[in-house]
């Protein structure tokens, strides 16, 4: 379950002087192709590696995007899951369990992949390290411990993202896959609201 957060849930002397002036240059290039993006959906699929490359587990879903602070992202197969995250709060709905939870997205430093890719620019400037492989990848690396992840790496093809590759603080690793992507359908606020359903359902607010 940890991954689906990591995915939904995700930050030095004279050489250090010159990585950083590159990482600068990177972060240029990283934030021209994420400003190009204002609202981005479709559909993924996600393979799960252990820290020997074995498989772990693969899952498929679809998924949207409105920069800067808004995501969803649902899983649905091999089992179901929901993540949202709106101005106010980040949810995950586990349907097959039917349990909620609410975490405020003020004060959370432990950002997901997807929120740093829909984050401002102070945050890739201040918290990542951002170094460019070839035309059309980046990878960034958390500047302190408290990010979920150590590494991703995202891809592009133009200006559109293409997958993401996620190495979590056990050398675990999460490839995704994006693909029938949808950057023409207008998606607003309200297509990231989310009001827990009624019912059976347990409720877990960590913000009260």
């Amino acid at each position: 379950m940890k991954h689906y957060f990591l995915i939904a849930g995700f930050a030095l002397g004279l050489l250090a002087g010159l990585t950083r002036a590159e990482d600068g240059t990177s972060t240029d290039r990283l934030l021209a192709r994420l400003q190009s993006i204002s609202h981005l959906q479709g559909q993924f699929d996600q393979r799960q590696y252990g820290d020997d490359d074995s498989l772990l587990g693969v899952s498929s879903g679809t998924f949207r995007l409105l920069r800067p602070a808004y995501f969803s992202w649902k899983i649905e197969s091999p089992d179901s899951q929901l993540i949202v995250a709106n101005a106010e709060y980040l949810w995950h709905y586990d349907i097959d369990l039917e349990t909620v939870t609410r975490r405020p997205v003020a004060g959370n430093v432990q950002a997901s992949p997807l929120q740093v890719l829909g984050g401002d620019e102070s945050i890739l400037r201040e918290q990542f390290t951002v170094e460019q492989q070839g035309a059309n990848t980046f990878t960034l690396v958390p500047l302190a411990g408290e990010h979920g992840f150590k590494r991703l790496a995202v891809s592009f093809k133009e200006n559109t993202i293409t997958g993401m590759d996620i190495e979590d603080k056990l050398n675990q690793r999460v490839q995704v896959i994006f693909k029938n992507l949808d950057a023409a359908t207008v998606l607003t606020a309200d297509d990231f609201n989310f009001s827990p359903p009624t019912g059976d359902v347990d409720l877990f607010y960590y913000d009260e």
